[in-house]
């Protein structure tokens, strides 16, 4: 078999558009009907959300608190828009986070820093990239809330995020998800659009 992956020179939000629109073509071409998008503001959502009409679209955000204390930065604005499109919305508790992070985060004395499993595994999926560990671990966070299926591959999108690159989305690979229990029975199948890194 022999598939075509796109490379983009640099990371970042200008290619939002082509990613999105990669993945629509792989997706009709699979016969993919569930989309899984990673967005921060809803910046990407809404672009994703104009791409993917007639698929099972789900968005997964960042959890509140994640930048600043009681801060949701996905923007009421852009929520109405997805919503009214009947789009899911999932934040929840990132899948390499939660309480790994707060292991090596705490401003508690007492607590321990170390890194642990999560921490591990997220740092081994930077090495093909911020977007494909982000993309990796939305897929298993749709799954745990019971929004894609682990039976079928999903196309999941994510983006650097680098502060250089900005947002947007500029990753899209299609793989089949996995709860986060049994994280290791993800199978990522095919990488249509990565930044050359």
């Amino acid at each position: 078999m022999e598939l075509h992956t796109v490379y983009f020179a640099k990371p970042g939000k200008e290619n939002t558009e082509e990613t999105l629109n990669i993945a629509r073509r792989r997706a009709k071409e699979l016969d993919i009907k569930t989309i899984v998008v990673a967005s921060t503001t809803g910046w990407t959502a809404v672009k994703a959300a104009d791409v993917f009409t007639g698929l099972n679209l789900i968005v997964v955000t960042h959890s509140a608190g994640f930048k600043e204390h009681n801060l949701q930065e996905f923007t009421e604005e852009n929520r109405k828009i997805v919503e009214s499109k009947g789009i899911k919305i999932l934040t929840t508790t990132h899948l390499f986070g939660g309480l790994n992070r707060a292991m090596r985060q705490s401003s508690i004395p007492q607590a321990p820093t170390t890194y642990i499993i999560g921490d591990i595994v997220a740092n081994t999926l930077r090495i093909f990239g911020q977007g494909m560990k982000v993309a990796c671990e939305i897929a298993s966070m749709a799954a745990d809330a019971g929004l894609v299926r682990v039976d079928e591959d999903v196309i999941s999108i994510a983006g650097t995020g680098a502060a250089d690159a900005g947002r947007g989305a500029d990753v899209a690979i299609v793989l089949r998800p996995a709860y986060a229990h049994l994280f290791f029975e993800t199978h990522v199948k095919e990488i249509l659009c990565k930044p050359h890194l």
